[in-house]
């Protein structure tokens, strides 16, 4: 793209976009667009970036006090989310947000445990707690799977309190997992290489028992026995998933996207039977929640939560990404590593974030169904920006950036041109010293 086209394209963005000031009415045109859809799937370009959380939590709040959205899933575990789900509905021991949070304790605990994820836990306590005695009230849900073993703990404590003899059958069959110590890496390595025998069968029928029981077990406390056979269900498709991941990528990727698309189906499916038609906000990032066969993921095989909401609910799904072109950003530089606040470089060229920047306006929204030049010059393939838990300035382009036809991959777009990172509860001295040496493949 020369320069003089660049510029042209810019300035035609820059007459089509809406400016964002920090006015109460930001997002007025935003919501009158949404219209009555049930799904507003809202991503992020970042884990770690305070502007995507603060935004985000702002188009939710408006979602649910005047579109009455009352359910928000987020790419956190099942039942590290249903905590805070009690927590906001005032049947758990915890009394504040803080102590509501405590079950995030795994890397990347700053992920959900930050200062702006405590903010919006306080409000949806504070908002459930206004609602008239009869109202539906807003449930915070987990879609990820990486909680194999406490979801099994989950189980079991379900099952001692309901049928302690099912609960001896399902401590047998778990048993199959107890040789790795919580190591679930080391299980699919063994499993997937025959070095152990696979633990599927054990897994595939705790869910058929659990699931057989239904009526049974729900009669006094459906939500109980749904949160348990999540729980066992998410016990199934994560012991697939640590096999599939010495298969490659691409097939533990969508093993993962699937079970987060068929866990927002089942929670929908639920909540629907409780007598209202459920409506959804979605809390992922943009590789996540952006349509994959727009992007280079896509073209490779992958699949994602966009990509099957948008199949399968057509028109009553709304995607909007974010993007940033520079300042800080709370990661790591490996799975696992110290939490640190890092420098964002500023976006290489032919890519969304630069061409953004060039439009001059620090913050602004843009609704790319619209037609017109702007957005039709938006159509030809361009580089965007992606940062996860990880991040590698040094190695960005190989590590943070891929193809995508951004009107194809999102409806719409919020670009904040300089962002910071968000704020850890559980903040180190390491946060504040900067970054460290980047050597290893980004996570998302």
């Amino acid at each position: 793209m020369t320069n003089s086209t660049k510029t042209k394209l810019s300035d035609a963005i820059k007459e089509v976009a809406y400016p964002l000031t920090g006015a109460s009415t930001d997002y007025d045109s935003l919501l009158e667009l949404i219209g009555d859809a049930r799904f507003v799937l809202i991503g992020e370009a970042s884990h770690g970036t305070h502007e995507f959380y603060e935004q985000r939590s702002e188009i939710t709040k408006r979602l649910i006090q005047e579109k009455g959205f009352t359910a928000v899933a987020v790419e956190a575990d099942w039942p590290d989310a249903y905590r805070v789900n009690r927590y906001i509905n005032r049947i758990s021991k915890d009394v504040t947000p803080d102590e509501a949070l405590n079950g995030f304790q795994r890397f990347p605990t700053w992920m959900w445990r930050n200062i702006d994820v405590v903010s919006f836990v306080g409000w949806l306590r504070d908002y459930n707690d206004a609602l008239p005695n009869n109202a539906t009230k807003v449930g915070f849900y987990g879609l990820d799977l990486y909680s194999m073993y406490s979801s099994i703990e989950a189980v079991l404590a379900y099952l001692e309190k309901v049928d302690p003899e099912a609960a001896k059958r399902a401590r047998d069959r778990y048993s199959c997992f107890e040789n790795f110590g919580e190591d679930t890496q080391a299980y699919g390595y063994a499993a997937n290489f025959s070095l152990s025998d696979s633990c599927q069968k054990e897994a595939v029928n705790q869910l058929i028992e659990l699931q057989h029981k239904m009526k049974e077990y729900s009669t006094v406390a459906e939500d109980e026995f749904f949160y348990a056979e999540q729980n066992a269900r998410l016990v199934k498709n994560a012991e697939e998933y640590y096999r599939s991941m010495f298969k490659g990528r691409i097939s533990s990727w969508n093993l993962r996207d699937r079970h987060m698309a068929e866990t927002l189906d089942c929670l929908v499916e639920h909540l629907d039977r409780q007598g209202s038609r459920t409506k959804v906000v979605i809390w992922e990032h943009n590789s996540h929640l952006g349509d994959a066969r727009a992007t280079d993921m896509g073209a490779a095989g992958e699949l994602n939560v966009g990509q099957l909401v948008r199949e399968r609910y057509a028109d009553d799904a709304i995607l909007i990404g974010f993007t940033t072109y520079t300042g800080t950003v709370t990661a790591a530089s490996t799975w696992g590593g110290v939490t640190q606040l890092k420098q964002v470089r500023p976006a290489l060229p032919n890519s969304y974030e630069a061409l953004f920047h060039d439009t001059g306006m620090p913050w602004f929204l843009l609704d790319l169904r619209q037609q017109n030049q702007a957005i039709k010059g938006l159509e030809t393939p361009k580089l965007e920006r992606a940062i996860g838990v990880i991040y590698l300035p040094e190695t960005e382009r190989v590590s943070h950036y891929f193809y995508a036809r951004l009107p194809e991959q999102f409806d719409f777009v919020i670009h904040i041109d300089d962002t910071k990172g968000v704020q850890p509860l559980d903040r180190t001295p390491h946060w504040e010293v900067g970054e460290a040496p980047e050597t290893y493949p980004f996570s998302l």
